[in-house]
């Protein structure tokens, strides 16, 4: 008997997380009851979304598929907008099985390197804080900042939601930097720079653990990762725990 979520991820449904937003809202039943957080079932159990059927058997022995998408300006990491703005799956192209899953998101006006993958066991694994996989990104902002600005972003700046900081900065030209840091909280890297009094103008980002964004891949468009290459991004990460059943 697996964790319902843990079953359901590793089918390709969804992320841990949104499937266990599933849960919660009462649209997956097993055995014709309605299923809570810490609930166990097997593959070849009726379970069930919205009253479908999910054919676990079957989806759960295949072979993951891993893509990078050079997300462009304007486009939402989200399967469809209430606003009508163009999301980064309407270009993607069809998986050989399963959903894609976006590892964390992008925000609208923040391009580069997504990643996208059928196994939301793994999106889960990358997506979680215990991770700490680096983010590498090439900021531009508004203004000169000075030596003891940028020391204070290494040392740790409090956000609303903790103390933050870069593990790495790299000026590249006058205003440009490359950024490293190792958490994915909502868009960290523009409260950073706006805690210290320098607005963000322009963010990439160029890396997710040790993929990085192709320079041959333009904006708009994807390629999908060889097996090898997504063994190596799962091997970055550990299994976390199962997190307690919320009651």
């Amino acid at each position: 008997m697996i964790r319902l979520q843990k079953l359901l991820a590793g089918a390709g449904l969804g992320s841990r997380r949104t499937i266990e937003g599933w849960i919660r809202e009462g649209r997956v039943s097993v055995a014709g009851h309605t299923a809570e957080l810490g609930d166990r079932a097997s593959p070849g159990d009726d379970v069930r979304l919205d009253g479908r059927k999910l054919d676990l058997g079957r989806a759960a022995p295949r072979g993951r598929e891993l893509l990078l998408y050079n997300k462009p300006l304007g486009e939402v990491t989200t399967r469809s907008d209430p606003q009508g703005r163009p999301t980064v799956f309407e270009r993607l192209p069809p998986p050989g099985h399963g959903r894609w899953i976006a590892v964390g998101r992008l925000d609208v006006n923040t391009s580069g390197l997504l990643l996208l993958t059928t196994d939301g066991e793994l999106a889960h694994r990358l997506m979680h804080p215990s991770s700490e996989i680096e983010r590498e990104y090439l900021v531009r902002v508004r203004g000169r900042p000075d030596p003891a600005t940028l020391r204070r972003l290494l040392t740790g700046v409090e956000l609303e939601d903790g103390l933050a900081r870069f593990d790495r900065i790299v000026p590249e030209s006058p205003g440009a930097f490359r950024v490293v840091l190792h958490e994915g909280r909502n868009r960290e890297v523009r409260r950073l720079w706006g805690a210290v009094g320098h607005e963000v103008s322009r963010l990439r980002r160029i890396r997710y653990g040790p993929i990085e964004l192709p320079r041959d891949l333009r904006p708009g468009t994807s390629r999908k990762a060889d097996a090898a290459l997504g063994a190596r991004l799962a091997q970055e990460v550990p299994a976390p725990a199962d997190p307690q059943p919320r009651r």
